[in-house]
């Protein structure tokens, strides 16, 4: 037998990854794959277990219920630490905030304009939508839902007339353990509340996500073991309409970029390639906003006061992608549920997704925590939000690369129809 090698010879990062085991190698695999495993789990699991497989989607409802919990709180701090750290700069910013609206609204537009057009929750066929989360078989969950019911729905929940003492039990150990890691820092400013408010909030999030492939194989599993696969005709439809759209979204964008500044679509997007890369591949416009901002400098030569605006104070609150995702999800679930939106109802999406949108670029996984507050305002089942867990991962980077795109997009803008002295000679010279 060969001899185990002690924890304390092996190198710093190898020590971490002893002491923590399959935890530490879960953290190592990227989300995506964890989700993709689920989902083949899932299939297969469905298949062998039939409809007893119903019980499996209870992950998806832990997942839903806890979402919908962070989902306030996460989007007021967010909001409020944008705003506090974003930089006045007079008649630009207004321009600023005009042009986000602008792109904003547009982007809604588009995704409900796609959606009513090819309906893709109509492609299901006659069949109803998959019940498997709303029909739990009696003997087994019982015990599950009183547990569930216990969770908070809501961060203020478990303090109101009828809130539960477990649910304030629940909240106490989470934000207990979530705030160690930031117990040691400084309160001086109000800045600093909000930070390690939002701080804490983002570790639980965290830990939320960590446990989505379970919810994904629940949900996939049940799916399949009750009603087979028509449900994922509806989803490939969905996907394929998303993508439509955001295509749409960046044809807009280059319209607005040729007739609205001095720079050609063409160059703009071999400029900011990389950018869009690393967005699409990280899936967070927050980490790619150096990147986007050396590139519109560097490569595309924008005024500095034009990038900074457009790139790094306008992504904390552009989110076009994000809330094109957000409108045509709940148009997708109404159709699944047999019947479409009115007017008001859209209307509704319209104001409830601009506003869940601003701020939310420093948010993980920003588009599932904040629809459930969408769902919410047109009185669409949140549950059925599980479902689009088996392909949130794919849309969640395309959705980002758009959002990146439409801060490109606005500093363009900004910079106007006259380039900045030499900048335009730079370039052809590169």
């Amino acid at each position: 037998m060969s001899e185990e090698v002690p924890a304390t010879n092996l190198p710093q990062t190898e020590k971490q990854q002893h002491a923590r085991g399959v935890w530490g190698w879960w953290h190592g695999t990227p989300l995506y794959l964890r989700i993709l495993a689920g989902v083949i789990l899932g299939v297969i699991i469905g298949v062998a277990l039939g409809e007893r497989a119903a019980a499996l989607a209870i992950p998806a409802k832990l997942v839903l219920r806890l979402l919908g919990a962070l989902a306030p709180p996460l989007i007021l701090l967010a909001i409020i630490q944008a705003l506090m750290r974003a930089e006045i700069r007079g008649k630009q910013t207004l321009r600023l905030f005009g042009l986000l609206l602008v792109n904003t609204l547009v982007a809604i537009a588009i995704g409900l304009l796609v959606a009513n057009l090819v309906r893709p929750g109509a492609w299901a066929g006659d069949t109803p939508p998959p019940a498997a989360i709303a029909k739990m078989t009696a003997a087994p969950v019982d015990p599950l839902s009183q547990f569930l019911d216990n969770v908070p729905k809501s961060i203020a929940g478990p303090f109101t007339d009828d809130g539960k003492v477990m649910g304030v039990i629940f909240l106490a150990v989470a934000l207990g353990v979530a705030m160690r890691r930031v117990r040691y820092h400084e309160l001086r400013t109000v800045d600093d509340l909000v930070h390690v408010g939002l701080s804490t909030l983002i570790v639980i999030l965290y830990w939320v996500i960590d446990v989505v492939p379970f919810a994904v194989f629940g949900v996939v599993a049940s799916i399949v073991g009750v009603k087979g696969f028509s449900a994922f005709a509806a989803l490939g439809g969905f996907v394929l309409a998303v993508i439509t759209a955001l295509l749409a979204q960046t044809a807009y964008y280059l319209l607005r970029i040729r007739f609205g500044s001095w720079v050609r679509p063409t160059v703009v997007l071999n400029g900011v390639r990389d950018a869009l890369v690393m967005a699409f591949s990280t899936g967070s416009s927050t980490a790619t906003m150096p990147l986007t901002y050396a590139c519109l400098r560097e490569k595309v030569g924008l005024r500095e006061q034009s990038a900074s605006l457009g790139a790094l104070v306008g992504s904390n609150f552009n989110n076009d992608g994000t809330a094109l995702y957000e409108a045509m999800s709940a148009l997708f679930v109404s159709q699944l549920l047999g019947g479409s939106l009115s007017l008001d109802q859209q209307f509704m999406i319209v104001l409830t997704s601009i506003a869940a949108s601003v701020g939310a670029a420093g948010i993980p996984e920003a588009g599932l925590v904040t629809m459930t507050m969408v769902f919410n305002a047109v009185g669409l089942p949140t549950d059925y939000i599980a479902m689009l867990l088996t392909v949130d991962w794919l849309l969640d980077r395309c959705r980002t690369a758009i959002n990146v795109m439409g801060d490109v997009t606005v500093s363009c803008l900004l910079d106007g129809k006259e380039p900045e002295a030499g900048a335009h000679e730079a370039l052809i010279v590169e």
